[in-house]
């Protein structure tokens, strides 16, 4: 399956390097000040996008790339996600971003200087996670499309007997998130405080049926049924610590983009139908070098067709 992990293990890397060492001055020039380089199906590159995406190839340690002609690609595939009716959320992003910190061994404060620091942004960054976001779809559709991958759940599963297998099983979990939220201006006097808030009262979770009514007496405090999910539909995040979770417990608690949170573990039982066939089918997705052949080719023909004007 295509992945945002695979797109910005580059970018972790060299960002790790950074954090501890980076001192250079700031390279963004106000954006007030840019000029319009290209044109992109009505999509305007500008030199402050350019600068920001340069500094970001810097940061990456990549060689020889051209920051225009990479935003020039984004903004193709950005067009491409558009036109497929993709929307990639704020919150989905803030999720990735605050993954990406986690991921470094980061908090957000030290990501946001890192990129603040060497004059890529968090902006921009953030838009780079959209776009790469977007263009994993788009380019998951076009595999599917491509490859028959859009079978029924009666198809995967009828395909799974004839090659002589059982219908697969999957664990379902009952989820609730239980967020402590902490604004971005409070972050540094309020997290410490909200983090032994959230220790507490997961030390007192012992199932789902009373978490609203301990969150009524704390403020800002917001509980979200997540519903059930089957183990391969776990965010990436936080699927090691739900498995490792007992039916009527609750992850640790770990720093988000909205604060502190948590996920409790209302159930959680084994299942074999077909849904759990027809994901076990679509996760077999396509290996890197066919992924990489396929988004070559579906952006050489977003290019061939595009409106591209350089200024």
């Amino acid at each position: 399956m295509f992945s945002i992990k695979k797109c910005l293990v580059a970018s972790s890397i060299a960002l790790m390097v950074s954090a501890a060492s980076l001192t250079a001055p700031l390279l963004a020039t106000p954006a007030e000040a840019s000029e319009i380089k290209y044109v992109v199906n009505d999509i305007p590159v500008t030199s402050y996008d350019i600068q920001r995406r340069a500094a970001f190839l810097k940061l990456q340690n990549k060689k020889g790339g051209s920051a225009g002609e990479e935003l020039v690609a984004q903004a193709l595939r950005s067009a491409e996600v558009k036109r497929l009716g993709i929307n990639i959320s704020d919150d989905k992003v803030s999720e990735a971003y605050a993954r990406f910190a986690t991921s470094n061994k980061m908090s957000l404060e030290q990501l946001d200087g890192v990129l603040a620091q060497s004059g890529v942004t968090k902006s921009h960054f953030k838009e780079f996670i959209r776009a790469q976001m977007g263009w994993n779809q788009a380019m998951s559709a076009r595999y599917r499309s491509e490859s028959g991958g859009g079978m029924t759940q009666q198809d995967a599963v009828r395909r799974m007997l004839k090659d002589g297998g059982t219908k697969p099983s999957a664990t379902e979990y009952m989820l609730q998130q239980v967020i402590f939220v902490v604004p971005e201006a409070e972050r540094k006097s309020s997290l410490g405080k909200r983090k032994r808030e959230a220790e507490a009262m997961r030390a007192r979770f012992s199932g789902c049926d009373t978490t609203q009514q301990f969150a009524k007496g704390l403020l800002d405090v917001t509980v979200r049924d997540l519903g059930r999910k089957l183990a391969p539909e776990l965010p990436a995040d936080w699927a090691d610590q739900i498995k490792e979770t007992k039916a009527g417990g609750a992850t640790g608690v770990r720093e988000t983009e909205r604060g502190v949170e948590f996920i409790g573990v209302c159930s959680s039982r084994e299942v074999s139908d077909d849904r759990v066939a027809q994901m076990v089918f679509r996760s077999e997705g396509a290996s890197d070098e066919a992924a990489e052949a396929l988004g070559e080719k579906y952006l050489a023909e977003l290019r061939e067709k595009a409106r591209i004007v350089e200024r």
